[in-house]
């Protein structure tokens, strides 16, 4: 079947390494410890739009599992729709083990829905002295980079975000090409 669809053009989607992202927990704890960030206790999945009648069945449930994270965790669970018309899974939770494992539940359970391929991106907030920056995690690449917002409108922080990545590399899978490190604006955490 490979060679038919090389002739055929079609390409199969990448599987996302979804156990990437309990790398966070780790990597927050050093976050924490040597460069004073703490975790503002919100993260988000971004994904592709889906027709209504596709994502019905996944988001509810999404919405049940959530209903049961949240009396077992205190994890909070809401949908939100971006300024860019992007979904978005909202989390929140103050232990960031608890963010990550109910974002690594959620993407799994997309994905076995077959909405691997919308899926995008999972951020995590921090803060700084009180400045936001966000952790990335790109999930076609299966990396983390950081993106560290610089004062009003849409400019980036580029000298925090490579200190941040040098500071990070043995502990999280970092993109390595710059040209990826995408920014995410109107992120709705």
């Amino acid at each position: 079947m490979k060679f038919l669809d090389a002739l055929l053009g079609r390409s199969k989607p990448v599987r996302s390494e979804l156990d990437r992202l309990f790398a966070m927990s780790t990597a927050a704890l050093t976050l924490k410890v040597n460069l004073g960030l703490e975790s503002s206790g919100r993260a988000g999945i971004c994904f592709r739009p889906l027709t209504a009648g596709r994502f019905a069945e996944a988001e509810e449930e999404l919405r049940r599992m959530g209903g049961i994270g949240e009396r077992a965790t205190n994890t909070r669970i809401t949908f939100q729709t971006d300024e860019h018309g992007f979904r978005w899974v909202v989390l929140e939770d103050p232990e960031i083990e608890d963010l990550v494992a109910a974002m690594h539940m959620i993407s799994l359970t997309l994905e076995e829905h077959g909405f691997g391929d919308r899926l995008l991106a999972a951020v995590f907030k921090f803060f700084e002295k009180g400045r936001p920056l966000f952790w990335i995690y790109n999930y076609k690449r299966g990396a983390f980079y950081p993106l560290v917002p610089a004062g009003e409108g849409q400019q980036r922080d580029n000298p925090a975000e490579l200190r941040l990545r040098s500071l990070l590399e043995g502990e999280l899978p970092m993109e390595a090409d710059l040209e990826r490190w995408y920014p995410l604006w109107g992120i709705p955490l």
